[in-house]
């Protein structure tokens, strides 16, 4: 129980690493808000600790109101778990000027307004933690992810500022940069490319969306009350 009756907000909770994220918070004692854009489509993960909240990240007005309604109806917002994403590829020449602009609206830009809101609360309640889903990518780059992973570069870059400008307010900041991590995000891999990126792996496997929800209880919980303006890697040894 590392999370009791901690309230926390998770984006992109309808499957894979968000939602493995929600039931183990919630396996934690977690009070949790699992996000997901479809009307309905987390109803069916309701349970007396786990709330659906449906918003699109991308829109700054139902952004602020699921902020304000948690406010609310908890009076206090303890961590954010910032894993909604996009993910396309292509070569340099090749890249789409609308998609690049898509994805750094998802991946960077709600981001952003998703800490600034949340830092609003925490540094009033002196404490809270957030945790940005980086890639590893956004770390070393990858060939044919030009537009990616400068996203994901720049979502740890805006970690490490706001790390830096909310530890006063005792508010943490870290990121988790994921491996080859077995969810849907995958297929827009052709497979001669996911195979040599499994092939790079230490460890033999890909990573599960459970490896990336224990990295986020950790982050979370207080065994890292002193860990700020971090980017943790889980890939299996990929980046050694």
């Amino acid at each position: 129980m590392l999370l009791k009756d901690k309230v926390t907000l998770i984006t992109g909770a309808r499957r894979g690493i968000g939602r493995a994220i929600a039931r183990l918070f919630a396996e934690n004692g977690a009070i949790v808000y699992a996000n997901a854009v479809s009307e309905g489509s987390l109803d069916d993960f309701a349970c007396d600790n786990i709330f659906p909240i449906y918003f699109d990240v991308t829109d700054t007005s139902a952004t602020k109101a699921a902020i304000m309604r948690i406010k609310k109806e908890q009076g206090r917002l303890d961590s954010l778990v910032n894993n909604a994403g996009i993910m396309h590829t292509a070569l340099i020449g090749m890249a789409d000027t609308a998609t690049t602009h898509k994805m750094f609206d998802v991946n960077v830009l709600a981001v952003l307004e998703l800490v600034q809101l949340a830092a609003r609360l925490m540094t009033r309640q002196k404490s809270g933690s957030i945790i940005n889903l980086s890639s590893i990518v956004g770390v070393n780059g990858q060939s044919g992810q030009l537009a990616y992973s400068a996203t994901k570069g720049a979502v740890i870059a805006l970690t490490k500022s706001a790390a830096k400008e909310l530890s006063p307010s005792n508010v943490r900041v870290n990121a988790i940069a994921p491996g080859m991590i077995d969810t849907d995000l995958l297929s827009v891999l052709s497979a001669e490319s996911a195979e040599l990126s499994k092939s790079q792996i230490g460890m033999g496997r890909l990573g599960t969306p459970d490896d990336i929800a224990k990295a986020c209880l950790f982050f979370a919980s207080d065994l890292s009350e002193y860990v700020t303006g971090q980017v943790l890697g889980v890939d299996g040894s990929m980046t050694l």
